[in-house]
Formats: structure tokens, sequence, C-alpha cells
């Protein structure tokens, strides 16, 4: 029994000596395998008929440096493979084993091409390893270069002489070819066309083959102009392509009130405790009759404005109206100066005002009692003078 405790017991020992070596093997990192592959982005592709390809390849090597040799090993029939580099064909690139190295593969139909699937297969061959990539063209008839523009929105578009006429355009490449597209556009007198794309303004777009961009095309008059409809060109050319689109901004006319006074002195005389008339002229210099146009005033405190009329129907386009405001000073106001700011306000549009200086005076009755009241004094001191003055 003594004895099978004494192995069992050499035998742990055994099993400690031995695994701690193989312990501290398996812990130490073993270094990664060198890598060696040859790529391009696209290695499949669609092309037009008699069109070449020209593919960049890249060459990603750990190995040591050394001269890699190229070679197209797989050739479809009638092409012609070559490789460049620095603007010369090349057989071989150097890899340095850090950087990746670049070279392009130029691949030339025969004239009689047809359409089809054709095959290549490229190889890069080091001193100790190799890599293949192949590549697939499909070639087809070229879908003849359009370029289309179009809008959602209404071609009409109404507003007032101050509004900004918004029209998304989508301009469509239905072509096999990307475009550069510039954009222009044909306004009346007086009209500002921008095109704006992802907030900036631009005149020309990139349009890729077989995709449509959308453009925001913005129109504004820079000067009032008179109601009426505005037409505008929208052009798009690239090339010998262009496509066009008519639009029309329709201006409504706008009302434009002014308020002033017969003489334009904008300026008047009130007596304290009476009520003065004061004549306004309420002027209409917009493009439209301006409609409901309601009188209404601000005063010092305790005054008093009434209007006649109140409310004037309608002012012509062109046109102005008489209205008499009617001004009651406070009856404790002071002899001086005040600001008063009358207003008219039209249904549909904004709000014309105008500040009228106003005189206060006191009333020339009140003189004529003081004149009244002194006389009687100097009076009655006359006569008491001379019945006392006898004695």
């Amino acid at each position: 029994m003594r004895v099978l405790r004494i192995f069992a017991l050499l035998a742990v020992v055994l099993v400690l000596i031995v695994g701690a070596p193989l312990a501290v093997a398996a812990q130490t990192p073993t270094p990664s395998a060198p890598v060696f592959t040859l790529s391009t982005v696209y290695p499949s592709q669609t092309v037009g008929l008699g069109e070449e390809v020209t593919l960049s390849l890249k060459l990603h090597s750990t190995y040591p440096a050394q001269i890699v040799r190229l070679e197209a090993r797989q050739v479809a029939e009638g092409w012609t493979a070559s490789f460049r580099g620095g603007g010369r064909i090349v057989q071989s690139v150097f890899a340095d084993g850090t950087t990746d190295a670049s070279v392009d593969l130029r691949l030339e139909p025969p004239k009689d091409l047809k359409a089809g699937t054709y095959r290549f297969v490229v190889v890069a061959r080091g001193e100790q390893a190799q890599a293949e990539l192949p590549i697939e063209l499909t070639v087809r008839e070229k879908v003849p270069a359009k370029l289309s523009m179009e809008t959602s929105d209404l071609l009409t578009m109404r507003g007032t002489p101050t509004t900004t006429f918004r029209w998304s355009v989508t301009l469509k490449n239905d072509g096999d070819e990307d475009l550069s597209v510039n954009l222009s556009a044909t306004a009346p007198a007086g009209f500002q066309v921008k095109f704006m794309y992802s907030g900036q303004e631009v005149s020309n777009l990139p349009v890729e083959a077989n995709r449509s961009k959308s453009v925001s095309v913005e129109v504004k008059a820079y000067i009032t102009p008179n109601a009426g409809s505005y037409p505008v060109t929208i052009r798009a050319e690239s090339g010998n392509l262009n496509a066009s689109l008519n639009v029309t901004a329709e201006v409504a006319g706008q009302p434009d009130l002014k308020i002033t006074a017969p003489d334009g002195r904008l300026s008047g005389k009130a007596t304290i405790g009476q009520e003065t008339a004061l004549k306004v002229i309420v002027q209409n210099n917009g493009s439209a009759p301006a409609r409901g146009v309601t009188l209404s005033s601000s005063e010092p405190s305790g005054w008093t404005i009434t209007f006649d009329p109140k409310k004037v129907d309608e002012i012509p386009a062109g046109q102005q109206v008489e209205v008499t405001a009617k001004l009651r000073p406070a009856d404790k106001a002071l002899a001086g100066d005040y600001m008063i700011t009358l207003r008219a306000q039209p249904e549909d549009s904004t709000t014309a005002s105008a500040e009228f200086r106003i005189t206060v005076t006191t009333s020339t009755l009140w003189g004529v009692a003081g004149v009244a009241l002194i006389a009687v004094a100097v009076l009655a001191v006359g006569l008491v003078v001379a019945r006392f003055g006898r004695r």
C-alpha cells in the first residue's frame, strides 16, 4: 500500500515537471503567416461595346522586399491585356513588404467584339508566393445618353411681390455615362433665379449614370413687380444633351398704404378743452386695392381721438382718401408739443402708421376772462381811492 502511494506521488511530480514547459509554450504567441494578395475594387463590371477598360490593381505583401512579376494568364479571345505604371507598360512591381504596390491593368477589346461575358485571370508571382485575381466583364450595347427634367410641384405658383417662388426639380440621367450638368434659367427683367443643392447655390451638378438628383429652383423679384404672370424657363445642359422646364410665377397685387397730410407736413395744432379737426390722407401706392381699412391711434393719456370715417371700405390701387381725425387734448394738459400715432390697417395687408407732432395751446377765452378780471379789479381800486381820497 505504501509502495502505491509512493508511485502516485512520483506520477504527480512528473506531470507537474513536464506540464510546466508545455503551459509556457502554449502561452507563447506564434508569428502570423505572411500575406500576399492581389485585388481590385470592382472585379466584375458591365461595359459598353468597344469600350476600353482600365482596372486599378493593388498588391499587398508582408514578405520581405522583392520584385513581383505580373502576368495575364487567361485573356479572353481577341482582347489585349497590358500592365501600366508611371505612364509606361510594365511587367513587374516592387513590393517593399510594408506599403501596397499599385499598377493599372488595361483591357482593350477587338473591333468585332460582340455582347457577352468575358473572363480574365491576372497572376502576381513573387519569390515565395503568388496570387491570382479573376476578372469578369459583361459587354453590352450602351444605352444612349438621355437627360430629363421634371417637377412634382405645380407649374404655376401664386404669391405676392415679396414671395420667393420655389420648385423642386429632378434631373435624371438615363444613360450609361456620368454627366456634368450646367444649370441656367431665363426670367423676366427684375427677377433672379437661384439653383440650390444641399443648402448651397450651384450652377453645375454632376449626375451619375442611371441616377437622378433633386435641386431647388428659387425665383424672386428684386424690384416690386406689378400684378401679373411671369414665365420662367429652367434649362439643364451637358454637351449636346439638354432639357428644359417652363414654370410661371403668378404675382398677385398687394396694397401698400401710406399716411400723410394734405400739405405733406405731419403736424397740427390743438387747443386744451376743445376738439380740433386734423385732415389726414391715406394713400395706396400698391398694385391691388386695400379693402376694409380701419383707422386707429395712439395718443397721450387723457386725450381722445376719433375718425370720420372710422373705416374705409376700399382704397383702389394708386388712389387716396381723406380722413378727418378729431383731436381733443386732456383738460389738464399743459401747453407744448405732443406726439400722436395714426394707423391704417387693411384686412389682408400690413399696417401703415405715421407720427404727427401736435402743438397744444390754451383757449383764448381764458385770456379774455383774465383781461376782464384785471379791468374789474382796476375799476374797483379806482372807485375806492376816489371815495376815500376826498376825506
